[in-house]
């Protein structure tokens, strides 16, 4: 507000005024001597005197000066919510948030819109994602993905730097999808006055707030999806929630009570994906009362439906996952594990199996000019280069992918060992691997991902003289030295804590159930006991002995980029020999364990989707990271990536496949980036393609994510004053109210503006001073006659 100043263009009058105004006094006074004395006397006297200071005073023509926004000189920006948030229709309200925006800013030649383009040249802007200028209102249609306040700010600091803006008016309910707890950056802004549309309180909805997705080793449920539902103005009623596949199939439904007006449920659902790879599911939510999938939709209670339902991508991960079992003899252990993993169509179980240890040198007497072992004889090509030596331990492969795999024994390249996602040791020894060997498998657990497990046995762990070995100390527990006490008598296993917690070293799913399992499960003989744990290791399972005493019997950590275990029981194989529930449940078990196992192992080309960053306009960051056989950056790779919508909102959508190429990233070596900006809401499938420099292709691999366009735009319904008020206080301006719009265009020129003028305003010839002078002759006069004064 400009200060106002009061001047006089006639001041010669100044002394005849005074005079004037002393003798009228005086004479007003003379008259009300005889007045009966009293404080009546005195106010008649006052009022009638004040009327003729009131005429005195226009003797001296005075002038109101101040400053003011000059005409067409300045601009304002009128800005409209144009967002799906709109939408909304306040509890008792007969229209939505969005037509009574549509009827304020109407185009009445009479209204306040008239008065405010008199002084000033007005601009009008309407705003979702993005800003943009419109010609009149008329273009409000309320279907904006996003609420993009401080975009919306920053556009208008930029469309009008250097122009003279001298304000806004911000038409929104204030509930910003780009801005989390920060303010935008409101530096060059002319004052906005936000006008908050919506009533606080006033919205009764049910929504599907937050949907989280875990996935664990447990094979009866291995997914567990967890939907945070907000159910706002429904205390008493019934809130459900159902989990639908692709094809619309109802997997499970859940419901829970609102027992507060306003209250966060919590949906859990676990199932089991039927197929392996990239699943998609839609998690929807209504009231028991008036469920939206029944088609009840035009006789809804609630604020809006569009935040109904949420997209749900389930990445099970695609075989098949390589497991190299090595074993210096044969035994149960494999036959039963060999079993087990056959159910799983997505696990490989490759064997190699000593079944004859190296003989010593010695001159053989076999056949004149024979120099293979005789054990071979007849078998296969007895040419000198591709016979086993006698000098050599006899292996015997089984599952490999063809006659050349493992034909060697225990792979030296990391070629050739890093095609396996994981290596289980079963009673070898340490001299079974050359000392090139013995750093390759270190390397291919700190390095390349894998995971490697150690079964006990007579030739495992200490007794196996890994003790000193790279093997030996990438294992989590301590080998150096025996321990103190040995186990006396059978063994039976137990869960530890860290166990409990673990899904996948739980066959059952409760507690009272595991408990009864481990109880009947039968004791134990061999035990490779081991002095103590490594920091950082946790104990998945112990073992008792006869007098009580527990010992660690499965132990994990993380090394490196992978995992090891250490399974010291050695004839864990007892378990299923006991009757056929027992086989099936330890065939369960040894499945759960190598799913773990391979669960992180990195593959050679990964997609991963990262979240939009902050003003990316909503574009999704696709990262490709391609590595060579050796797991190393490959950097002379040609990728290319196709996105395809999936259960969209859009029919014919899933139709609609979009090939996008991958662009070497700047800064890391062996990463291909490209961005995708999804149009609308619903699932999303890319798959990556990558070929080397000979065009020869590499691998695949596919992600998915989910885009709810409306998920932010609906994350709350309550209008955000705080916000605008803080917008409003750091511009210098104020919150208006929609009611209030035309006192304040009334009032807006003179406030300050860029450009502003002198205006100058005569009181002595206005309506309101002869007016006062009357009212105050006017009540002398009633006063002296209700009360009978001369």
């Amino acid at each position: 507000m400009t200060l106002a100043t009061l001047t006089f263009s006639s001041p010669t009058w100044l002394w005849p005024a005074i005079v004037s105004l002393a003798l009228a006094i005086t004479a007003v006074l003379w008259s009300y001597r005889t007045a009966p004395p009293g404080g009546l006397r005195w106010v008649c006297a006052g009022l009638k005197a004040l009327g003729i200071a009131a005429l005195a005073f226009c003797l001296l023509e005075p002038l109101w000066s101040t400053q003011r926004a000059r005409p067409g000189a300045n601009l304002f920006a009128l800005v409209a919510d144009n967002s799906q948030g709109l939408r909304i229709k306040d509890r008792g309200a007969a229209r939505t948030r969005g037509e009574q925006l549509k009827e304020t800013l109407g185009q009445d030649n009479e209204g306040w819109q008239k008065a405010l383009g008199e002084h000033f040249e007005l601009r009008r802007f309407l705003f979702d994602a993005r800003l943009a200028a419109a010609r009149d209102f008329g273009e409000l249609n309320f279907d904006g993905r996003s609420t993009a306040i401080g975009s919306a700010l920053r556009g208008l600091r930029e469309r009008f730097q250097g122009c003279p803006l001298a304000g806004v008016l911000f038409f929104t309910d204030g509930n910003a999808t780009d801005l989390r707890d920060a303010l935008p950056d409101l530096t060059g802004l002319p004052p906005v006055y936000p006008v908050v549309l919506g009533r606080a309180g006033a919205a009764q909805d049910v929504a599907v707030a937050q949907v989280q997705v875990s996935q664990t080793a447990f094979e009866d449920a291995p997914v567990t999806v967890q939907a945070d539902v907000t159910a706002t103005g429904f205390r008493g009623e019934k809130v459900v929630a159902q989990l639908l596949d692709a094809s619309g199939k109802k997997i499970e439904e859940r419901s829970l009570p609102a027992k507060k007006d306003d209250e966060t449920l919590a949906f859990r659902f676990q199932w089991k994906p039927e197929k392996p790879g990239l699943s998609f599911y839609r998690v929807r939510v209504a009231t028991q009362s008036e469920a939206a999938w029944q088609g009840a939709t035009n006789q809804s209670r609630e604020a809006t439906l569009l935040n109904n339902s949420r997209i749900v991508p389930v990445d099970r991960g695609c075989g098949p996952y390589r497991i190299l079992y090595v074993a210096g003899r044969p035994n149960w252990e494999y036959k039963f594990l060999n079993r087990a993993v056959q159910a799983d169509d997505q696990v490989q179980l490759v064997g190699l199996i000593r079944i004859a240890l190296r003989e010593p040198k010695f001159d053989f007497r076999g056949r004149a000019g024979e120099s293979g072992n005789p054990l071979f004889r007849g078998f296969g090509n007895q040419e000198r280069e591709e016979v086993e030596r006698y000098d050599q331990p006899v292996l015997v492969r089984q599952n490999t992918r063809d006659e050349l795999e493992l034909r060697a024994g225990f792979p030296r390249t990391p070629e050739d060992l890093y095609g396996y996602h994981a290596v289980i040791l079963d009673d070898v020894e340490a001299a079974f691997f050359g000392p090139d060997q013995a750093l390759l498998l270190q390397k291919f657990v700190s390095e390349r991902g894998g995971g490697v497990l150690m079964l006990g046995g007579v030739e495992s762990f200490q007794q196996g003289g890994y003790q000193r070995t790279p093997i030996g100390d990438m294992l989590p527990v301590y080998l150096d030295r025996g321990a103190e006490q040995k186990p006396a008598g059978p063994m039976k296993l137990s869960l530890a804590r860290e166990g409990w917690l673990q899904a996948w070293a739980r066959v059952r799913d409760n507690e009272s159930d595991e408990k009864s399992r481990l109880g009947a499960m039968p004791p134990f003989q061999v035990f490779n006991q081991v002095r103590e744990i490594k920091p950082g290791a946790s104990i998945i399972a112990t073992v008792a002995d006869a007098q009580g005493k527990d010992f660690p019997a499965l132990v994990t950590q993380r090394f490196g980029r992978g995992r090891t275990a250490a399974m010291m029981v050695g004839d864990f194989w007892r378990w299923g020999m006991r009757d056929a529930d027992a086989r099936t449940d330890m065939e369960k078990a040894w499945r759960q364990f190598v799913r773990w196992l391979v669960a992180d192992v990195p593959k050679r080309v990964e997609l991963t989707v990262e979240p939009p960053p902050p003003d990316a306009g909503e574009a999704m960051q696709l990262q490709v990271r391609v590595r060579d056989p050796k797991f190393q950056p490959q950097d002379d790779a040609s990728v290319t990536i196709e996105v395809q919508p999936v259960m969209s909102e859009t029919v014919g959508a899933a139709t609609n496949v979009i090939r996008l190429r991958a662009e070497p990233s700047l800064t890391e070596a062996g990463v291909y980036q490209a961005s995708y900006v999804p149009r609308q809401t619903g699932g999303y499938r890319a798959t990556a393609c990558v070929t080397n420099s000979a065009g020869a292709e590499v691998g695949r691999a596919e992600a998915g994510w989910s885009t709810d366009l409306a998920a932010e735009e609906f994350r709350s319904l309550q209008p955000n004053t705080a916000l605008l008020e803080a917008i409003a206080k750091r511009t210098g301006g104020e919150v208006i109210s929609a009611d209030k719009l035309a006192d304040f265009v009334r009032n807006l020129p003179s406030r300050q503006a860029p450009v502003m003028e002198p205006w100058t305003s005569p009181l002595w010839h206005t309506p309101l001073m002869f007016a006062f002078a009357l009212a105050c002759f006017a009540a002398e006069w009633g006063l002296r006659r209700w009360r009978g004064l001369p």
